[in-house]
């Protein structure tokens, strides 16, 4: 997976994408980055891309040319398919596990992040990108956004969790929330670890796991528990199984 960040801020995709699982997944050769500095495609000679906005308004807006040099410099280096590009936007789609899980099977990914109050919408009429919220709440720029559905699509990818176990079991649970987990001691502060995570029994332990995952959806996300409980209605009433007849 190769990702592109088109930013005013390189430094601080880099700063974060070395570090922890992201950064392990570089080195492994799972992922690749490259974030380019919009700022080194502005004609200006103070480097500036912003200007003030047509009609009035407060704040600054990234002007329309050096993004759309720095995303024609980028393109040439594509000689087959066009990569996907996503724009963050907090006009754009909600990012959720589906769109990461569909994400993961791109081969390059282009992010473009603006800054101020935006980019000129010239620029993302002629880039065409796909846009992608976090949310209904606002950032200082686009990078942060970037950085969250790259940490999540990497998780994702073969060989970029210590154990490929930890994707399947993600995805065994998917739509419900995370069941509670313990680690050493077994008792602290007299507050012991649940006797069936010490039996040994995979069945039972997975059993339950699922069963305070749904517990805890049901209480802090309804709309999950709603959700994933017409996918499974099996949860709720299991097939009765037949009693086999004697033979006599």
């Amino acid at each position: 997976m190769n990702f592109t960040v088109m930013t005013l801020f390189p430094e601080m995709i880099e700063n974060y994408m070395n570090a922890s699982i992201t950064g392990r997944a570089l080195k492994k050769g799972v992922i690749s980055l490259n974030a380019v500095n919009i700022r080194d495609y502005t004609l200006n000679k103070n480097l500036r891309v912003d200007d003030y906005i047509y009609g009035g308004g407060s704040g600054m807006l990234m002007q329309a040319e050096p993004v759309i040099r720095c995303y024609e410099d980028i393109k040439k280096k594509y000689t087959g398919a066009k990569p996907r590009v996503l724009y963050m936007s907090p006009q754009g789609r909600r990012f959720d596990q589906e769109m990461a899980k569909a994400l993961s099977h791109n081969e390059d990914i282009v992010f473009l992040c603006g800054h101020y109050e935006g980019i000129d919408e010239r620029a993302i009429e002629m880039i065409n990108p796909t846009e992608v919220s976090l949310g209904d709440f606002v950032l200082t720029g686009g990078e942060i956004a970037a950085m969250t559905i790259m940490d999540a699509v990497t998780r994702l990818l073969p060989g970029a969790l210590g154990s490929d176990d930890s994707a399947i079991f993600e995805s065994f649970y998917d739509g419900l929330l995370e069941y509670p987990q313990y680690s050493r001691p077994e008792n602290f502060r007299d507050h012991h670890v649940p006797e069936i995570l010490l039996s040994g029994n995979t069945k039972l332990i997975n059993q339950w796991r699922l069963e305070k995952a749904l517990e805890r959806t049901k209480v802090k996300r309804p709309d999950l528990y709603e959700a994933y409980i017409a996918k499974h209605p099996e949860i709720l009433n299991p097939p009765v199984k037949k009693k086999r007849r004697k033979k006599k």
